[in-house]
């Protein structure tokens, strides 16, 4: 059987890839700065809930990012992709923002504290996570799931790093487009505004701190 590919352009697994996580009822926790989504996070969540029976979603500040755009426009701007997307089971959970990941892996645990809990990272965040803070309780209180993003190689030091933290690690079967939230915040002859979802376009119209226009 060959791959499937969803309607946001991420390449998937067949089916059977997804058997034991959808048994389990795991939860796919996926935060994301959302400085602005880009068509890399709407591909990202799809191909989530292709393997997960509930993919929670959120907006936060990264404590080693500067934003442009303020969290509550932010949090917005990624409700309207996953509005976009329509399936009850893609949800944004807001009340799991936190700067700190593991501060957001125990809120997810009162709110889920029997289903099993999948944290996922793209693979360009895999060389950082050993450095966030109390990396290895966050490791210990989920499983770790790493999308691979085109562009950003997955290291085999990276993955020895994290699973000498304790990480139970499992690579997705997912393949992510190339596309940056930062191209989109650089300058606007520079930006693709066609790695923009276009559900993002009618927020945009009046609240615009990337300066971009509508392709």
């Amino acid at each position: 059987m060959g791959e499937a590919r969803d309607q946001g352009g991420a390449s998937v697994a067949p089916e059977p890839a997804r058997l034991t996580s959808f048994a389990n009822g795991a939860v796919a926790l996926f935060g994301t700065s959302a400085d602005p989504p880009t068509m890399g996070h709407r591909a990202l969540l799809l191909g989530l809930r292709r393997l997960y029976p509930l993919v929670a979603t959120w907006a936060s500040d990264n404590p080693l990012k500067q934003h442009t755009a303020p969290l509550e426009l932010r949090q917005r701007l990624l409700a309207a992709v996953v509005g976009a997307i329509g399936d009850p089971d893609v949800r944004v959970v807001q009340e799991l923002s936190s700067p700190w990941a593991v501060e957001t892996l125990e809120r997810a645990r009162q709110l889920w504290p029997h289903r099993p809990l999948v944290f996922v990272i793209g693979s360009d965040l895999a060389p950082q996570l050993p450095r966030w803070r109390e990396a290895r309780k966050l490791l210990a209180s989920c499983r770790l799931a790493i999308a691979p993003r085109a562009g950003w190689a997955l290291q085999p030091v990276d993955l020895e790093r994290l699973r000498q933290l304790g990480a139970a690690v499992e690579v997705l079967p997912l393949r992510i487009p190339a596309s940056a939230s930062s191209a989109l915040r650089g300058p606007t002859t520079a930006a693709d505004p066609a790695q923009l979802p276009t559900e993002l376009w009618p927020l945009l119209v009046d609240h615009n701190p990337y300066g971009l226009l509508p392709p």
